[in-house]
């Protein structure tokens, strides 16, 4: 116990490569060869955020990495060694601010060392090229704001850019961040036309320096791709208006969030658009077969594609996006919606690989929870054409041509899926929905008044209790006679007491001695009584990106949720996942507090380290794979905030 798994670092470096994201790459600013001398601004080169803070992040580990360790690797790169030795002096000088140790304390920038033009000009005369890396963080009960130092760049990490890019005419900026921040900087800064290069490193656990350096150096051919839309300022997400009240938050934007609300009402706003990210390569991917299969609600789309490396140089990755265009019926609908993906293996230059997509028409359903289509809190499909579009970014997606027609036809509305109220709003507001279309096909943003809650949870809770059962004692039944099928299982909880049952239910919270020590909780045999029939201390830990062990134990910390789902890459979060199960089994832990599935509403959620995209079907793809990886090994996983 407490002993990182061995290998599982391996596997952390590879998957934090998949998952950083290349927004800008001109005049052959990376990779990084072996004719440049890089010069390296930033204190955060030495001060590598590995991930967020709070209960997600808090990873007692064996070792980190940095992006100047990372670098000093791969022993072709020269790095301005008298810069580095400037920092390195700095930061003894300015320890990192951990706020103390206190929960939440963490800052979510550091103090910056003062760049002036002499330094700058200096490290010129030896370097060709120059990289500023920045560096945030945040986590639970410590929300992102739009302030300096948070989601903006403060004035000295501004002024630092300015600085390196007048005296670099090839200077990159790494960002080292558990969230997208602003970026329209980018447009205004001064000497902006030096900025050669963009990246989101993310935060990559243990391995983050090496990972980075991996792809900056062209070891790795960069495949990440955005798992979330990057707008041009914070109030054009339409969620900013309702974030971070304290009493309350209305959800106006409905289904409307991220690329799902740009690409309907508001396109002009997008910076970078989701599912965007560069490659050193290019690739061309052309649809080869599209056809309908079946009618109605069994009907499903079969789409091939056909994926080649056409550059000449770098073998790579390409993801293919697949959106879906249901038609504007009476519930209103989004101008694209994710319905699959799938991303290539390593491809050579000239190389090629076949996609095929199966899309079922369920999959396409809407959910109406006000009964405009005559099914109330029920999944329909609308009468009308559904089209597809195949692409490797949100924006950058063609029409696909079936044969026979332009996709899939529902010729009557038809229920998939009928289910009943539990949620509804218990306050009236307005919620957004499409209005009138413009003649590119975007819409006038129109509202209508929410559906209100309509029956008593209480009432059906209490209609729908199972039948009370006798508690009969202790008559010797123990555990192990359940699973060997001896007895039933309703004949064993019969013979518990009143506070038993509360006790199995409530369990024992954070730091219980009577499991791994300082995991969040234990369950199950947590009393005498209770191991006295066998019930066993089952334990569980927090969290999304690496076991949590509040004693000081060690484990592996794994890149962010984020960075995850920015690879675009089930198979190898599987597989990332499986080891997680098994260095859960090595401390003894049953369960994972993880992946955490909240989609990402806003930029300024501090916790959206821990969770995946601002797309639901990205969020549920990925947080699958996590739990079919983990319980390979028979470990199990629980859904985190959903």
């Amino acid at each position: 116990m407490g002993v990182p798994l061995e290998g599982f670092g391996d596997k952390v470096r590879e998957a934090a490569a998949e998952g950083i994201v290349l927004l800008k790459n001109e005049k052959q600013m990376f990779p990084l060869t072996k004719e440049d001398n890089v010069a390296i601004f930033g204190r955060c080169q030495i001060n590598y955020y590995k991930s967020g803070t709070g209960s997600g992040g808090a990873v007692h580990t064996a070792y980190t990495t940095n992006l100047v360790e990372g670098l000093r690797r791969y022993k072709e790169i020269s790095l301005n060694e008298e810069l580095v030795q400037i920092y390195e002096n700095w930061v003894k000088e300015n320890p990192f601010d951990d706020g103390g140790g206190v929960w939440a304390g963490e800052p979510w920038y550091q103090k910056e060392m003062p760049v002036t033009e002499e330094i700058a000009r200096k490290a010129g005369e030896t370097s060709n090229k120059a990289l500023v890396v920045i560096g945030r963080t945040a986590g639970e009960d410590q929300d992102n704001a739009p302030v300096e130092g948070s989601y903006f760049l403060t004035k000295e990490e501004r002024q630092l850019i300015e600085t390196v890019a007048g005296c670099f005419e090839k200077t990159a900026v790494v960002l080292n961040v558990s969230n997208i921040i602003d970026m329209s900087w980018l447009e205004t800064i001064q000497n902006r036309e030096h900025v050669c290069g963009v990246l989101y490193t993310w935060q990559g656990g243990i391995e983050a320096g090496n990972a980075s350096a991996d792809v900056l150096t062209g070891a790795v051919t960069p495949s990440g791709k955005l798992p979330d839309t990057i707008a041009y300022d914070i109030a054009d997400y339409p969620s900013t208006a309702n974030f971070g009240d304290e009493e309350k938050n209305y959800y106006t934007e409905d289904i409307y969030v991220g690329y799902r609300y740009f690409e309907t009402f508001a396109p002009e706003k997008v910076q970078f658009p989701f599912g965007f990210g560069l490659s050193y390569t290019e690739f061309q991917a052309q649809v080869t077969g599209a056809q309908v299969q079946g009618e109605g609600k069994e009907a499903a789309v079969a789409i091939e594609v056909c994926v080649t490396n056409t550059g000449a140089v770098y073998s790579g990755k390409e993801v293919v996006q697949v959106y879906y265009e249901a038609p504007q019926g009476k519930l209103g609908q989004p101008v694209r919606q994710l319905a699959a993906f799938q991303k290539t293996g390593l491809l050579a230059p000239g190389e090629s690989q076949k996609l095929t997509f199966i899309i079922k028409a369920r999959q396409l359903a809407s959910y109406d929870d006000s009964g405009v289509t005559g099914y109330k809190n029920a999944y329909v499909l609308e009468e009308g054409m559904y089209g597809f579009y195949v692409g490797t970014d949100v924006r950058n997606a063609a029409q696909v041509l079936f044969e026979g027609g332009k996709g899939l036809e529902i010729s009557s509305c038809v229920v998939v899926q009928s289910l009943q109220e539990v949620l509804a709003p218990t306050e009236s507001f307005h919620r957004f929905r499409p209005g009138r279309p413009s003649e590119q096909g975007i819409y006038e943003k129109a509202e209508e008044a929410v559906p209100l809650q309509s029956i008593s949870l209480k009432t059906r809770i209490a209609e729908n209790l199972p039948k009370e059962m006798e508690i009969t004692g202790d008559r010797g039944i123990t555990f192990s006679m359940v699973q060997e099928e001896k007895k039933s299982l309703e004949e064993f909880v019969a013979q518990f007491t009143k506070e038993e049952l509360g006790r199995i239910v409530r369990g024992e919270g954070m730091c219980s001695p009577m499991v791994t020590p300082g995991t969040a909780s234990a369950f199950g045999g947590t009393a005498p009584s209770l191991y006295r029939y066998g019930i066993p201390a089952a334990c569980t830990a927090d969290g999304p990106s690496g076991i949590r062990m509040d004693s000081g134990l060690q484990a592996t910390q794994m890149p962010i949720g984020t960075m995850l789902a920015a690879g675009w890459n089930p198979e190898m979060m599987e597989e990332l996942y499986e080891w997680e199960g098994k260095e859960l089994l090595r401390n003894q832990i049953d369960t994972l507090l993880g992946p955490g599935m909240n989609i990402h509403r806003n930029p300024l959620n501090g916790r959206n380290f821990e969770y995946f995209s601002e797309d639901p079907y990205l969020t549920g793809t990925c947080a699958a794979a996590a739990v079919r990886g983990i319980g390979k090994t028979g470990a199990a996983a629980t859904i985190k905030h959903l």
